[in-house]
């Protein structure tokens, strides 16, 4: 029975002052522990479409979902109602959360499932789930019990959403702007997907250099996302009223270089018939990209930094020079300072450039991100091929994480859209219940089943696991000999797992992550080998 010292509580806990995200895993712990059941998602309304924010007892890949609402009865009945919404245990409309519940294989039994609206100044802000196995369960909370769960976790979902408005300044989103602003801000989507620690590092980066007018230098490996860090980089800043201009340097031409950048007039040259407006021009009082910075040739890389230094340009043909208001931000999946030294690329301009450098980390670094990335990008496949259901198996998760992924975020969408693909093709779709299983990945298996592995730590061979005991005995002091230790146990524990790191992790009981991050300090490292 819920007592009104079990509200207390809940309503006491969510008054501490802490982070967001302590704040909402207190908020989804203490409902859990007031009425039982075995998962409860907190998710917030953008637009059309719910985002999850918060889970536990759902795998997860669910955070990296976006759920559009209209596709979604029970979200649609619950986003509709003012008070919350019990659905009875026997409810044929379909469960979001199908396949996905921890412990659960397949389609969910039938259970029970509630549903609270939850709103702020009249205004629908988000939704919270519960889901039990237990047919019934939620029948007998009383109405007013109800309503105070609600009421306290809309407050809690709406302090977190006036926290990140004001710990993002302000947000500008372009209304009204030119074709190539527009083609620039929908490419490739528009979201950056990650929780790892060197995400986070980068997202506070973004944040810190976003409202500057700093020239920024985006480097990274081929398909990491520089071209969304740009966008985000120009939505972030005082300048996102503005254009957003997408110049891609190693297409240009290398005779039509300067017009492209800085325009030019009627008859200038063979070909110009009529007067032109440069790249520099059209970003005026916004935000040029120039992608490919590092393919541009040296005698293009002068012109370009005398406008960077002046504000200057001179449209080819024209006398006068004219004012711009540009911010600069380039990308380079090239090392810039090594082609400097290699006089590949001007020291100066290389200089003006990197005044705020953003290096992206590729996707094997992101210890955490490709489940939630797996997950968004099946959300997008599922929308795409009109699927009710799409849902990634525990071993796909797992080959996924163990891939290196040499085209990074852009090669993981491709698997993930062609294994989509192919799972609707299995047939699966005709039951409501489609899933991608490790065949779908295709070349990606062939490429993880010739892989070798072994492992390598600082000064052992770990040929034999005994030498780490006997080391262990054999150093000075007790830092050396825990080391030595634990070195041992990991490496027994991935010989054990065939080298898979989330199995070895559950035989030590701990964190996938930490035990990454804890074999990294050691020293000790999978190395994979392609048997040819």
């Amino acid at each position: 029975m819920i007592t009104s010292g079990d509200l207390l509580e809940l309503a006491i806990d969510m008054a501490q002052n802490v982070t967001t995200k302590d704040r909402f895993d207190r908020l989804l712990n203490t409902i859990r522990n007031i009425i039982p059941c075995d998962a409860v998602v907190l998710l917030k309304r953008q637009g059309q479409e719910l985002k999850p924010l918060a889970q536990t007892g759902v795998n997860p890949e669910l955070l990296g979902r976006r759920f559009e609402i209209a596709s979604q009865p029970r979200f649609e009945a619950i986003c509709d109602s003012q008070t919350p919404v019990r659905f009875a245990s026997d409810c044929d409309l379909p469960d979001p959360y199908d396949g996905m519940l921890e412990g659960v294989v397949g389609d969910l039994p039938v259970h029970a499932c509630m549903g609270f609206p939850l709103h702020a100044d009249e205004q629908l802000i988000g939704i919270l789930t519960l889901d039990s196995l237990t047919p019934g369960v939620f029948d007998d909370i009383a109405a007013k019990t109800l309503e105070v769960i609600a009421a306290v976790s809309a407050a809690s979902l709406k302090t977190a959403i006036l926290f990140k408005k004001l710990e993002s300044h302000t947000e500008h989103f372009q209304n009204v702007v030119s074709e190539l602003t527009k083609e620039a801000l929908i490419k490739d989507g528009g979201e950056l997907i990650g929780q790892s620690l060197p995400m986070q590092k980068m997202q506070q980066e973004l944040g810190l250099v976003a409202p500057s007018d700093f020239a920024v230098l985006i480097e990274g490996e081929t398909g990491v996302g520089k071209e969304l860090v740009a966008r985000t980089l120009h939505r972030k800043s005082t300048r996102a009223e503005g254009p957003l201009v997408y110049v891609n340097c190693a297409a240009l031409p290398e005779n039509l270089i300067e017009s492209e950048l800085f325009g030019h007039v009627k008859g200038a040259f063979t070909g110009a018939d009529k007067d032109r407006a440069g790249k520099f021009s059209l970003a005026n009082g916004g935000t040029l990209f120039l992608d490919e910075i590092g393919e541009l040739p040296l005698l293009a890389q002068s012109k370009l930094l005398r406008a960077l230094q002046s504000q200057e340009i001179q449209a080819v043909g024209k006398d006068q020079v004219e004012l711009v208001d540009v911010r600069v931000i380039a990308a380079t999946n090239r090392v810039l300072k090594e082609e400097v030294e290699a006089n590949r690329f001007r020291s100066d301009l290389y200089h003006r450039l990197s005044v705020f450098p953003i290096c992206i980390p590729p996707l094997r670094e992101r210890l955490g991100d490709i489940t939630l990335l797996a997950g968004y990008f099946t959300e997008q496949s599922r929308r795409k091929l009109g699927l009710a259901h799409l849902l990634i198996d525990d071993d796909v998760i797992a080959r996924l994480e163990a891939y290196d992924w040499p085209g990074n975020v852009r090669e993981l969408e491709h698997v993930m859209n062609r294994a989509a693909l192919m799972a609707r093709s299995d047939g699966q779709g005709q039951t409501g219940m489609t899933r991608i299983k490790t065949y779908h990945l295709g070349q990606l298996q062939s490429t993880s089943q010739a892989i070798t592995k072994s492992i390598k730590a600082p000064e052992e061979s770990f040929d034999n696991s005994n030498a780490l005991v006997q080391q262990a005995w054999q150093v000075s002091n007790l830092k050396d000999a825990t080391a030595a230790f634990q070195s041992q146990k990991i490496h027994q524990a991935l010989l054990s797992s065939d080298y898979n790191w989330s199995k070895a992790a559950r035989a030590l009981d701990m964190d996938r992550a930490n035990l990454v991050r804890l074999a990294k300090r050691l020293g000790i490292e999978v190395v994979k080998q392609v048997n040819r």
